[in-house]
């Protein structure tokens, strides 16, 4: 055992007898990447290898024996033992397989910026049909509200809304307390601060209270959606559902759908009011007396404000929970997978909300709303 342990361990070497190359000890990677250029040299004008005294051989060593055959004038090989044989039979295969094919020439700069904007415009589509699909499905399933799973819906109202007050409340105070600080800067020099709470109330109530509620939704549900669902993708649990017949569009999106829409004005109205209460303590803070703000916002608030602004958050509700759930159900099946979904879910979220109220902008300014 000791003296077949010794041969293996044997250093790498060669030498040159005539028309012969002889290679002799473990030939491995660590030896053939000293050895390689020596060999090479030597091999030239030879006729013949012999691997008798080869005691081990790897696929870095194949490599080295079968370069020297193809420069050797004749590909002799002689000796090898059955150990040494079987590396360079598999080595011969692995050379003789056919080529990967090469990766095709990249496109020129306009070229490139095209494919890429056919690729936002498909995949626009497909998120799309995606939403249309999910709206007919809610549609089939109001005059049949069995279908729909009650437990996930009330758990999904739960995890979106109530555990999302917190967060909710404490930032409209924070918004509120800021943009009461930093109105009553310009408004002091033309002597105008008792205009803060009209242009602190009507900001929030349009703007800044629906979409930051979204971006409230779209960093903790949408990436929560986008990850679970993620997961049961790569698990493979979203293709057993389709082979037992249930369609992942009922029993997984339309419960996060129907919650999202729905808790989605109560978190904006949330984030108003406590907007609101924000700035109301700045305004005593200045010397304003509560009765002299609540008169400002009665004069410029309107209904019309708060509905158009929950409505619209219903919409960035939808549009949020769409994309999320779109984006786990697209999952891949790598380890990374999850979170390129819940990243995707979160972004799109945020750049859908974004593009949606400029659009509402524009909708209720042509309004006159």
């Amino acid at each position: 055992m000791s003296d077949t342990a010794d041969q293996a361990a044997a250093p790498a070497g060669f030498d040159r007898e005539g028309d012969t190359l002889r290679l002799r000890g473990a030939l491995t990677t660590r030896a053939a990447g000293r050895l390689w250029q020596p060999v090479l040299r030597a091999a030239a004008g030879a006729r013949r290898l012999d691997l008798a005294g080869l005691t081990a051989l790897d696929s870095t060593g194949a490599a080295l024996v079968l370069e020297c055959a193809s420069a050797c004038a004749e590909t002799d090989i002689q000796g090898a033992s059955p150990p040494v044989a079987a590396v360079l039979d598999r080595a011969r295969k692995a050379l003789a397989a056919p080529r990967p094919p090469k990766a095709p020439p990249s496109l020129p700069f306009i070229a490139c910026l095209g494919a890429w904007g056919v690729g936002r415009l498909k995949e626009a589509r497909n998120a799309a049909g995606f939403l249309g699909e999910a709206a007919v499905m809610t549609a089939a399933t109001l005059p049949r509200p069995g279908r729909l799973r009650w437990a996930d819906l009330l758990r999904h109202l739960d995890e979106a809304g109530f555990r999302a007050f917190p967060l909710t409340l404490l930032l409209g105070t924070l918004i509120g307390v800021i943009l009461a600080f930093q109105s009553s800067i310009p408004m002091r020099q033309y002597g105008a601060e008792i205009y803060i709470p009209s242009l602190v109330g009507i900001s929030l109530i349009r703007e800044l209270g629906p979409l930051i509620a979204a971006i409230i939704l779209a960093g903790r549900t949408g990436s929560a959606y986008a990850a679970e669902l993620g997961t049961m993708t790569v698990n493979e649990e979203v293709d057993a559902l389709r082979i037992m017949g249930i369609d992942p569009m009922v029993m997984l999106v339309l419960p996060r759908l129907l919650a999202a829409m729905l808790v989605m004005p109560v978190l904006a109205l949330m984030m108003n009011l406590a907007g609101l209460v924000g700035m109301g303590g700045v305004m005593s803070a200045l010397g304003y007396p509560p009765p002299l703000v609540l008169n400002q916002l009665s004069q410029w608030l309107t209904l019309g404000s708060l509905v158009g602004g929950l409505g619209k958050s219903v919409i960035f509700g939808m549009v949020i929970a769409g994309i999320g759930c779109r984006a786990g159900l697209q999952a891949g099946r790598g380890p990374r997978a999850v979170g390129d979904a819940a990243t995707q879910a979160v972004v799109g979220g945020i750049v859908a909300t974004v593009v949606l109220d400029g659009l509402f902008a524009i909708l209720f300014y042509r309004l006159g709303w």
